[in-house]
């Protein structure tokens, strides 16, 4: 693998054709997936959907301060994922993908009784 400067690639920039990447349509798009091989049609794999912490706490009809009560988390910990300022970690992620996946069985195993959260 060749090896360069940040220097080097601040000098030797790539050009972008960005005038190209605006016309460039979907028909265009689909076509080149056919060139390469690919299949336009098949569904996406390889990768999780990941719902956000706000459509996860929204979906459960929790507030931000029960959400972060049942998750055991301070409540400005759920306001900085659900305004961006921070992103969960990979520990969070799983918890929260459980929890979104399975709420009951997630808040039984925190100890969270029903939605009325006491751990």
């Amino acid at each position: 693998m060749a090896r360069i400067s940040l220097e080097q690639l601040k000098t030797n920039r790539p050009a972008i054709d960005q005038a190209k990447i605006e016309a460039t349509t979907e028909k265009d798009i689909r076509r080149h997936m056919i060139e390469d091989g690919q299949n336009p049609d098949a569904e996406p794999t390889g990768y999780r959907p990941v719902l956000s912490v706000t459509t996860i706490r929204e979906r459960l009809n929790m507030t931000q301060t029960v959400f972060a009560q049942a998750l055991g988390v301070p409540v400005a910990t759920i306001r900085n994922w659900e305004q961006g300022r921070k992103q969960p970690d990979p520990a969070a992620r799983s918890l929260l993908t459980i929890v979104a996946r399975e709420p009951e069985a997630a808040f039984r195993a925190l100890g969270v009784r029903a939605l009325g959260v006491s751990r």
